[in-house]
């Protein structure tokens, strides 16, 4: 990681920079599309944001990570939920544990709102080591079903649920 790096909470004056690196960051992928920066911002305008962190290194934002509010029912009854999209790092930046940092840094200020349960649409073997499986989220129906949909329960002594409903934040229905 770059020395002085910085994670901190994302700040209305930030959302420039955000979307600079969301879209630098995905233009580099085998996917290169540009939705994601336009789901941050849909998300942020519909109130759905849980979570909205920056990594900062000599003043610059080089990396971003987004947790929003997902509605999930779980055995019958409605429980707290976050779903965790887009991470972005800057390219120059990528591969230096910038992008790890900042979901491990959600996930705590997840934990610190009581959030239970959180969900990731990702590469599957990625997304394991920071406690998501496929198997927890394959008890829920989803439109994002499938061996990408990973779930974890953030609290690490709750029982998993048996099944229920996942759905993420209406912006991501909008995502064409």
């Amino acid at each position: 990681m770059p020395d002085g790096l910085v994670i901190r909470p994302a700040r209305a004056e930030d959302a420039e920079a955000i979307d600079g690196v969301i879209r630098a960051a995905f233009a580099e992928t085998e996917f290169g599309h540009q939705g994601e920066a336009d789901l941050v911002r849909m998300v942020g305008e519909d109130g759905d944001t849980l979570v909205s962190l920056v990594a900062e290194s000599g003043g610059a934002i080089i990396g971003h990570v987004l947790f929003s509010r997902m509605d999930v029912d779980a055995d019958g009854a409605a429980l707290s939920a976050a779903g965790l999209a887009p991470v972005s790092v800057a390219p120059a930046f990528q591969r230096r544990g910038i992008g790890d940092a900042l979901i491990r840094a959600g996930l705590e200020v997840l934990r610190g709102q009581g959030v239970t349960i959180s969900f990731v649409l990702g590469h599957e073997a990625y997304y394991p080591r920071f406690g998501y499986s496929p198997d927890l989220a394959a008890r829920f129906a989803s439109p994002f079903a499938g061996p990408h949909f990973m779930a974890m329960m953030l609290d690490s002594d709750a029982a998993w649920p048996l099944g229920g409903r996942a759905d993420y934040a209406p912006a991501f229905g909008r995502m064409g």
